[in-house]
């Protein structure tokens, strides 16, 4: 049993570290296409937008337990909509950074995983993607939430564990794709709705309130990363 276990842990540290063969062009380029499907039409955009909420929200998850902030549950809802509640201190760098982490964290895990498959880690992407919808489960609160993390993460399971190669690296590059695509969409329509006199209590309103910094310049800042997300990222995708 030592030995088999002596020889398996390495086996998969190398599986997980190593580097894979990049896909054909036409396969970027299908998914590519596949996503932008996914993203563009209203009607799939409806349900494929419960997967960036689920980036928005782990994002918000994320930097409020790396800037030492007590996370105490995260819920997802059927309308796409989403909460994460915190403690600490409701001012300050930690709050700052919590409540700016959400529209921008779909853009950024895409240009992460971009840079990723451009190193051709694809098992390392596809790995790292189940942990952390395994780590935010933990945090959901609410009983939608928790069928939404489970189905997602459990397609990466079953495509890292079960799939072959090639079939590895489309999901992969389909993920990275709609992620960077996904990420774009979000600030428009927040734009939209501000322009509409709603999202009154938004993540760029709340900022503005603990800068005093306007809300429009916060709003910038959310098209300027989920854009440069996806010029470099699909740059990276392209070139890989």
């Amino acid at each position: 049993m030592d030995s088999l276990a002596a020889t398996a842990l390495p086996d998969l540290w190398d599986r997980l570290t190593g580097a894979q063969p990049d896909p054909d062009l036409w396969v970027v380029l299908a998914t590519l296409v596949a996503a932008l499907a996914a993203v563009v039409p209203h009607s799939l955009w409806r349900l494929s937008r419960n997967a960036v909420t689920i980036a928005h929200e782990g994002g918000h998850g994320l930097v409020a337990l790396l800037t030492g902030r007590q996370l105490t549950g995260i819920r997802l809802h059927s309308d796409t909509s989403g909460l994460t509640v915190s403690r600490g201190k409701p001012y300050g760098l930690g709050m700052i950074l919590t409540a700016a982490a959400g529209y921008t964290a779909p853009s950024l895990l895409g240009l992460g995983g971009a840079a990723l498959l451009a190193a051709g880690h694809i098992t390392l992407l596809l790995w790292a993607a189940t942990a952390l919808l395994v780590v935010m489960l933990v945090m959901i609160r609410n009983a939608y939430g928790v069928l939404t993390v489970v189905l997602t993460g459990g397609a990466f399971l079953l495509v890292s564990w079960l799939a072959g190669p090639q079939v590895q690296a489309a999901f992969a590059y389909a993920v990275v794709w709609f992620l960077l695509f996904g990420g774009v969409r979000p600030p428009f329509e927040l734009q939209a709705k501000r322009a509409r006199g709603g999202a009154g209590d938004s993540d760029a309103d709340q900022l503005s309130r603990l800068t005093h910094v306007p809300a429009g310049l916060w709003l910038f800042l959310f098209h300027a990363v989920s854009l440069c997300s996806l010029i470099g990222g699909g740059r990276w995708l392209l070139e890989g």
